[in-house]
C-alpha cells in the first residue's frame, strides 16, 4: 500500500523526468542544452571581460604617465586582451605612416599635404579596431538573450504538451481521479521549471555583460578622443 502512494502521489523529480514522454524529454534536453552552452559562455565572459578591464586600466595608466608613444606602444604589446591598447596600436600605426609621409611632403610642398588625409585617417584606423574590439567583448553575448527570451516559452510547449497527453490518457482510461492525471502533469511541469532555470541565469548576466561592454566601448572612446588631441595638437599641426 506504501509502494502504491509512493508512485502515485510521491514521486521524486527524478523519478519524474526519467518518466516523461518522447516530446517532453526532448524539450528537457533541448532546455539542458541551452542552459549548459549559457554556463560554458558566461564562465568565459566572466574571464575574459574582467581580463579586458583589468589591462585596459593598466594601459590607460601606463599611457597618461608615459609621455613616449614609442615606449607606450611596446607596452602595449603584451596587453593583447585590452581593447583600449589595440585601439591605440591602430591609431599609433597609422600616426608613424601619416609622419613619414609629412616628411616626405615638407621638402616638396613646404607643409603637410591635407591630401594625405591628416588627422582623419587616424580617426578611421582607430574607429575601425573599436569595432572590430566591440565585435569581440560582444561575441556569445547574444546567445545569452537568446535563451533568456526563448526558453521559457520552450519549457512551455513542453508543458502544455505534457498537460495535453495527461488529459488525452485520463480519457482514453475513462477516469476522472486526480490521481491518475496528476503524474503527468507534474512531469509537464517540469518543463517549465526547466526552462526558466536555464533562462534566469541568461538573462541576468546578458544585463551584466552589456553593461560591462558599454562601459568599455566609452573607454575606448573617451580615448580615442584623448589622443586625436594629442595627435594633432604635436604631430599633425
Amino acid at each position: 500500500m506504501l509502494h502504491q502512494v509512493s508512485g502515485a502521489g510521491g514521486l521524486g523529480v527524478v523519478e519524474l523526468v526519467l518518466g516523461t514522454g518522447p516530446v517532453v524529454a526532448a524539450v528537457l534536453w533541448i532546455l539542458v542544452a541551452f542552459s549548459i552552452a549559457c554556463w560554458g559562455i558566461i564562465l568565459y565572459k566572466i574571464v575574459s571581460i574582467s581580463r579586458a578591464r583589468r589591462e585596459s586600466e593598466r594601459f590607460i595608466a601606463i599611457f597618461w604617465e608615459s609621455k613616449n608613444l614609442a615606449a607606450i606602444h611596446t607596452a602595449s604589446v603584451g596587453m593583447k586582451h585590452s581593447p583600449v591598447a589595440q585601439v591605440f596600436r591602430a591609431g599609433y600605426q597609422e600616426l608613424l605612416q601619416l609622419t613619414r609621409a609629412k616628411r616626405q611632403a615638407v621638402g616638396a610642398e613646404g607643409g603637410f599635404s591635407t591630401d594625405l588625409g591628416g588627422v582623419q585617417n587616424v580617426t578611421r584606423a582607430m574607429k575601425r579596431q573599436e569595432n572590430v574590439e566591440l565585435t569581440k567583448l560582444e561575441y556569445g553575448i547574444t546567445f545569452l538573450a537568446t535563451t533568456g527570451s526563448t526558453c521559457p516559452f520552450i519549457g512551455l510547449f513542453g508543458t502544455v504538451w505534457g498537460i495535453m497527453t495527461a488529459f488525452l490518457g485520463l480519457s482514453a482510461a475513462h477516469s476522472s481521479s486526480i490521481q491518475a492525471v496528476a503524474p503527468g502533469i507534474a512531469e509537464a511541469l517540469i518543463t517549465t521549471a526547466v526552462g526558466l532555470i536555464a533562462a534566469i541565469p541568461a538573462q541576468m548576466f546578458f544585463n551584466y555583460f552589456t553593461a560591462r561592454v558599454r562601459v568599455l566601448a566609452t573607454e575606448m572612446d573617451n580615448f580615442t578622443a584623448e589622443f586625436l588631441n594629442i595627435a594633432e595638437r604635436h604631430f599633425l599641426s
